[in-house]
């Protein structure tokens, strides 16, 4: 049966409401008016669920948020396991899977994912690399290893520089992030105190947040590493205090065991309002251009479908429609609209709305790399792979009061790094140091306590440390482009990783691989680490390095700044497609809120950066006089008329609800 033929579904998600999310269906379609939003949201995930959050706290602004993904299936607290090489996944998609911190690996090519793939990377000897991006309400939150970091002083003030904006900087960031936080360590968390600071952190916030309640082996053994290498890897008590640089204890978005998410803390609490409706399982497929204002188009409509086959509609917003479909899917969208290089949507025939050669273009994302190590030790999470009896013991434990291993993310300690200020790479004439100044890092190191591929392959036995180095501060530019007019057909991705002119981003790369080694190779580690497992073990020279890092490279899937704010005005290929009020450039009624919109890449993971943005963007929105309403009129074929009937659609929900 396909979706246009499935009944309207409204589903409460809470005994304390009837929420209005509904699914994408023909009925759904014909209760939707085409003047009652304010706003519509394009994108359930960081950014679109705190907008509707946010904009719906006035009880007279209406909003719909759009969602391609689904809700959760919702079923009891219970999951199926079965092996599958050495990790495990759920035998069915439910909430629960989302939930279980431990199972996050598990998520990426399920159904809430979109499964990207980017074109094939020359700098990674021309592999095409997989892209997780969430599909599912929450977004990419709903999917991501759920760890928290805001960025760097640095990189927030570079922020407000580019735009132009003096709201960006640290200090004026700094209330919304600690507004959206609610850090809570758990009582099972030892010596607190020493692993962040109470002042940098926010307690009434929607947004769970936590260290890791599960001591491993290893943490001493990182630590007297630290303490033995404190010259190069320095103590960072809190990595979100602003300064970034050293060996510090990994916060997550994990709270009372189970991970936060936009989903969560955003939208779940608010669907009681009768000011927000929520449809999922409906893609957007391009914005429509609803009027002019003299020479400059207003924006104001979505042209939306449950499928590849399913009627169109379209729908116009009376305010603003905001694209937060991140930063693959915000481009695509403007650009099947007509918004975006001109020369480049001629020659597939879509008619220019406005010339925005920055659409698309700008493409970063942060390369990863896993290198193992063999350890002495049997006590390693390596057991949570193999030991089906500890596998049940700890899925009970997790079911029956949110403790034990299952509450972990991917590690409990890294170090973000510096090249130094005098590495010779900095000498070359066609190198700027590419970071944003002293408290933004270069390079991370994670240390998980267990085997990790992200790339698959076989899984050997026994036990293992290992380390993943990640570049934060790439030099590449990438782009996104469009493959086909139909909407369903992936753009072409290319974000270019490891292939800039300097050579800058495989030499870090390189460089952060050796840091990697040498903290391994501390007198702490002796008689627990026995050797480097794997085709690393032989990458010696530099060459060597490099290939083994070409061969092997993925990325940590923060793409960003495919819809770049820049400063006001100006559209050049260079100058921004955004105004720094995330306005798009050119035209009235739309704008971008998500990672499209940085310029630069945050040398950090990007989720809470994405939470801040959207906190004030809804200040920026409240507070505007630049909406303008649709024209009285439409050239769109076909439209939804039907009355709302919310009073109908309530009673349908209590009657779906009572049978639940």
């Amino acid at each position: 049966m396909g979706p246009a033929l499935l009944p309207l579904l409204l589903i409460a998600l809470s005994s304390r409401s009837l929420c209005a999310i509904l699914q994408g269906t023909d009925d759904a379609f014909a209760h939707l008016s085409i003047s009652q939003y304010d706003y519509v949201i394009v994108g359930a995930g960081a950014a679109g669920g705190v907008l509707a959050n946010r904009l719906t706290e006035d009880e007279a602004t209406k909003v719909l948020l759009v969602e391609a993904g689904s809700r959760y299936v919702f079923k009891e607290r219970t999951t199926l396991l079965r092996k599958l090489t050495r990790g495990y996944i759920a035998s069915d998609y439910n909430n629960t899977n989302i939930e279980i911190p431990w199972l996050a690996p598990v998520l990426t090519h399920s159904q809430f994912d979109w499964n990207y793939t980017t074109v094939p990377q020359e700098g990674m000897n021309n592999r095409s690399i997989s892209y997780a991006r969430g599909k599912v309400l929450g977004g990419s939150t709903s999917i991501n290893y759920m760890i928290y970091t805001r960025a760097s002083k640095d990189d927030w003030n570079r922020l407000a520089s580019t735009t132009g904006d003096d709201g960006w900087s640290w200090s004026n960031i700094l209330p919304y992030a600690k507004k959206l936080e609610n850090f809570q360590p758990s009582p099972n968390v030892q010596n607190a105190t020493s692993k962040f600071s109470v002042a940098d952190h926010g307690t009434d916030g929607p947004v769970g947040a936590g260290l890791p309640q599960v001591s491993l082996a290893i943490d001493q053994l990182g630590l007297n590493a630290q303490q033995e290498l404190s010259s190069e890897f320095k103590y960072n008590q809190d990595v979100n205090s602003g300064d970034m640089i050293g060996f510090s204890w990994t916060p997550f978005a994990i709270q009372d065991g189970a991970r936060s998410n936009a989903a969560r803390d955003y939208i779940q609490p608010v669907l009681s309002r009768s000011n927000l409706d929520v449809l999922v399982d409906t893609q957007v497929v391009k914005v429509l251009q609803t009027d002019m204002d003299g020479s400059t188009p207003i924006v104001t409509g979505v042209q939306l479908t449950a499928g590849t086959n399913e009627k169109r509609y379209n729908l116009t917003a009376t305010k603003e429609v905001i694209l937060s479909a991140g930063a693959i899917g915000t481009p695509h969208i403007l650009l099947l609209s007509g918004i975006g290089p001109a020369d480049e949507l001629k020659k597939l025939g879509i008619e220019s709305m406005v010339d925005l050669p920055a659409v698309g273009q700008n493409m970063q994302d942060h390369p990863l790399l896993t290198t193992n190590f063999q350890v002495s030790s049997n006590d390693t999470l390596d057991n949570l792979s193999l030991n089906t009896t500890l596998q049940a013991e700890q899925l009970s434990l997790w079911t029956t009061d949110r403790t034990g291993d299952f509450t972990l993310g991917a590690c409990n300690q890294w170090a973000w790094q510096r090249l130094a200020d005098d590495d010779p790479i900095f000498g070359k004439s066609n190198v700027t140091d590419p970071s944003a100044g002293l408290t933004s890092p270069h390079f991370q190191l994670i240390f998980s306590d267990l085997y990790i591929a992200f790339g698959g392959g076989a899984f050997p036995e026994g036990h293992f440390l290992t380390l993943i180095s990640n570049l934060y501060t790439p030099m590449t530019r990438g782009s996104l482009t469009l493959n086909s007019t139909d909407p369903f057909t992936h753009p072409l991705i290319n974000p270019g990783l490891l292939n800039d002119e300097a050579g800058f981003d495989i030499y870090t790369m390189r460089q952060a691989l050796k840091a990697g080694r040498r903290f391994l190779a501390a007198d702490a580690w002796k008689g627990w680490i026995v050797a480097e497992y794997g085709a690393s073990a032989n990458a010696t020279s530099d060459a060597d390095i490099d290939a083994y890092i070409r061969k092997n490279a993925l990325v940590v899937n923060h793409v960003s700044g495919t819809v770049a704010m820049g400063k006001s005005g100006a559209m050049g290929r260079g100058a921004g497609a955004l105004n720094p009020d995330f306005s798009v450039k050119g035209v009235k009624g739309l704008r971008v809120v998500d990672t499209s919109a940085f310029p630069y890449i945050p040398a950090s993971h990007t989720m809470v950066p994405t939470y801040i943005l959207a906190e004030r963007a809804s200040d920026l929105i409240k507070n505007s006089t630049l909406s303008s309403p649709p024209s009285s009129g439409n050239s769109a074929s076909t439209q939804l008329a039907a009355p709302r009937l919310m009073f109908v659609l309530l009673a349908l929900a209590s009657l779906i609800f009572l049978t639940l």
